[in-house]
C-alpha cells in the first residue's frame, strides 16, 4: 500500500497605503490606511529558494543566508510577467528591495511564515506588479518566492506597507 502526502503552499501579499512620509509618522499619528489590497493567493516558490530552505532544514549543502529580520527583504519590481519556478528573482527594469519591518519575519499560527516591510516616501516610487522575498540586499540572493500582484503605482509622500504571507499545509 502506497501512502501520497502533498504539501501546499500558498502566498499572499497584501499593501496598506498610508498618507505618510514614514513608518515614524504611521506610528506616532496612529494613523490607518487609506487604502488595502489583498491580491490573489499564489503558489509560486522559486527552485532556489526551494533548494536552499531545505539545504538548512538539512544542515547540507550551500551555506547561504537565511530569510531572517538581518537578511531577508521584500522587493518590489514592476515587470508583469507570470511567475514561474525557474525564475530568480523580480524582473522589471524598476526594481526596490526594504529590510524587514521590527519583529519580521515572524511565525503566525502553525503554518504560516509573514514578512513585512515599509517603503518610505521616496523609495520604490514606480508600478508594483511583482513582489519577491530574498535573502540578500536584491535579488542576487536566493529568492524564495515570486508573484505578480498589481498593487497600484506608488507616488511621493506615502508609506506603502508590503506583508507577504506564505501558509505551508
Amino acid at each position: 500500500m502506497s501512502i501520497k502526502e502533498k504539501s501546499k503552499v500558498k502566498l499572499q501579499w497584501t499593501v496598506e497605503k498610508f498618507v505618510a512620509k514614514n513608518s515614524k509618522e504611521i506610528q506616532e499619528k496612529n494613523l490607518k490606511p487609506f487604502e488595502v489590497i489583498r491580491g490573489k493567493p499564489h503558489n509560486c516558490l522559486l527552485h532556489e529558494g526551494i533548494t536552499l530552505l531545505m539545504y538548512h532544514i538539512a544542515g547540507v549543502g550551500s551555506s547561504g543566508n537565511k530569510w531572517d529580520n538581518s537578511n531577508a527583504r521584500i522587493g518590489v519590481g514592476n515587470d508583469g510577467t507570470a511567475p514561474a519556478d525557474t525564475q530568480t528573482g523580480l524582473l522589471g527594469a524598476s526594481k526596490a528591495f526594504k529590510g524587514m519591518n521590527s519583529g519580521y519575519p515572524q511565525k503566525n499560527g502553525d503554518h504560516d511564515l509573514v514578512f513585512q516591510a515599509d517603503f518610505v516616501s521616496g523609495e520604490a516610487e514606480f508600478a508594483w506588479n511583482e513582489e519577491t522575498v530574498v535573502n540578500a540586499a536584491d535579488d542576487t540572493g536566493a529568492n524564495l518566492c515570486r508573484q505578480n500582484t498589481s498593487l497600484g503605482t506608488k507616488p511621493s509622500g506615502q508609506t506603502w506597507r508590503l506583508t507577504g504571507t506564505i501558509t505551508w499545509t
